[in-house]
């Protein structure tokens, strides 16, 4: 199967950061075969997309969401919380959902990632009430289309154990390793192109044992997948972490074996210059999730101080109940507003440094694209250069939203999110003429709606 891309804007996110007008692709069974001015592709395809007046980026990667969470946006009791108190209100609505809340959450979650044009999303599923299994949201992905790593969370340490979820939505650690193990061994694939990737991810320092991370930690290595938690979101863990294991949550994974390539934590806020340097020693990974972290005043993480130590950055969209939205290319736009913030609050108005610069639009849409995938250790995805899946997303640029912006790339960044005209993942159509290829969106809402009621309701 071949799929001819033309007459584009073309933004690769290569090594060169090359930007080709009047750009195509030319994709053969789900690989990008080249990449070029239209004029030097193949001039005949199974299928020919004529492109012009769009600008085509790689698909954008998320690196943290709880898909689940779409079932409880915007719940009133919840709006103006900050993390901890949110999620002591939304524990005991979340241990009601049964595997097909997880199945229909998933699909409406992904959906909404596909037309803001994400093609990989790495989701953190750490409760399984009722009968719940991973296997119930990786069903449902396979149906919509999208890359998924699929992050088998976890949590062991309740209340009644110093924890802080209630021994409800608890599990045994005997039970959390071996299903852990099942998952991996039964759906895990490591090879390029891979549409479902397994991750081990005890849910976080306030709701696991130390023992577990240390055992996870030990079956990812001998099975050769990634490791992921939240990590210094707030100053109330920090303080958590110094009562419950006399250490800061840095220090923290380094006692418990969690730092490494392999390793990434999700918001990584409220760390240090000294922490900063061990992620970067050890090549840790960090997802940034501005728009959550505004949401539950949590802080601003030190992206700048991330990158200039070269430490990984990707972005997240986080749980769509502390950020109300799966909407990844908003998250680009908030990461760049949100990094210009945080130097305005430190003076970058009175600065005559020629060497301070504030985040630009392609900074933010690399943190979208190249960083996610760095983040998550695939080297198969975030850019469009021959040999890599053909992942892409499309925006008309010949819209109200756009008129007057005079930069194709910075139009998308600097201008209102919007809903993409084309999303594809490993040259199939997943988001096509701005509308969903495989799924009903009324019938997924009002399924949705269904279940969300259910759940508040009790």
């Amino acid at each position: 199967m071949t799929l001819l891309i033309k007459n584009a804007y073309l933004v690769t996110m290569d090594d060169h950061q090359r930007e080709i007008p009047d750009g195509g692709l030319f994709i053969r069974d789900g690989f990008i075969e080249s990449v070029g001015q239209t004029g030097s592709l193949p001039d005949a395809a199974d299928e020919v997309l004529d492109l012009k007046g769009h600008v085509v980026f790689p698909g954008l990667v998320n690196t943290h969401h709880h898909f689940y969470q779409t079932l409880t946006r915007a719940v009133p009791a919840a709006q103006d919380a900050n993390l901890f108190n949110w999620l002591k209100t939304l524990y005991p609505i979340w241990a009601r959902m049964n595997p097909g809340d997880i199945f229909v959450s998933t699909q409406t979650a992904l959906a909404e990632l596909a037309l803001s044009g994400c093609t990989t999303a790495s989701d953190h599923l750490y409760l399984f009430p009722n009968a719940s299994k991973l296997d119930d949201e990786i069903a449902a992905a396979l149906e919509v289309g999208l890359r998924l790593q699929a992050s088998r969370g976890s949590m062991s340490l309740g209340e009644s154990k110093g924890g802080l979820p209630p021994d409800s939505v608890v599990d045994s650690e005997e039970n959390i390793l071996k299903d852990s193990q099942r998952l991996i061994e039964r759906y895990h694939d490591p090879k390029p192109g891979a549409m479902t990737q397994i991750v081990l991810a005890p849910c976080s320092p306030f709701s696991v044992t130390s023992d577990l991370m240390k055992q996870s930690a030990k079956m990812a290595r001998h099975y050769g997948v990634h490791l992921h938690t939240h990590l210094a979101e707030t100053e109330d863990e920090e303080q958590f972490c110094m009562q419950m294991f006399g250490h800061r949550p840095v220090g923290y994974m380094q006692e418990v074996d969690w730092v490494g390539d392999d390793v990434w934590f999700a918001h990584a806020v409220w760390v240090n210059d000294e922490e900063i340097k061990v992620f970067a020693k050890h090549n840790c990974g960090v997802a940034h999730c501005p728009t959550s972290n505004m949401r539950l005043a949590s802080g601003i993480a030190p992206v700048k101080e991330y990158r200039a130590a070269g430490v990984n950055v990707g972005l997240g969209v986080d749980g769509s109940a502390s950020n109300d939205g799966s909407h990844l290319l908003a998250e680009v736009r908030n990461a760049m507003l949100v990094s210009r913030v945080k130097e305005g609050l430190t003076g970058y108005s009175l600065s005559n440094d020629p060497n301070r610069k504030l985040m630009t639009a392609r900074e933010a849409l690399y943190l979208g694209t190249r960083g996610g995938a760095a983040v998550l250790g695939r080297t198969d995805i975030g850019s469009l250069e021959a040999g890599k899946c053909a992942d892409f997303f499309a925006v008309n640029l010949n819209t109200l939203g756009y008129a007057g912006m005079h930069d194709p790339v910075s139009a998308v960044v600097f201008g209102q999110p919007v809903n993409v005209d084309y999303t594809v993942v490993g040259g199939r159509f997943v988001v096509k003429e701005g509308h969903l290829a495989a799924l009903d969106a009324g019938k997924l809402i009002e399924k949705h709606n269904k279940a969300a009621k259910r759940l508040l309701a009790g």
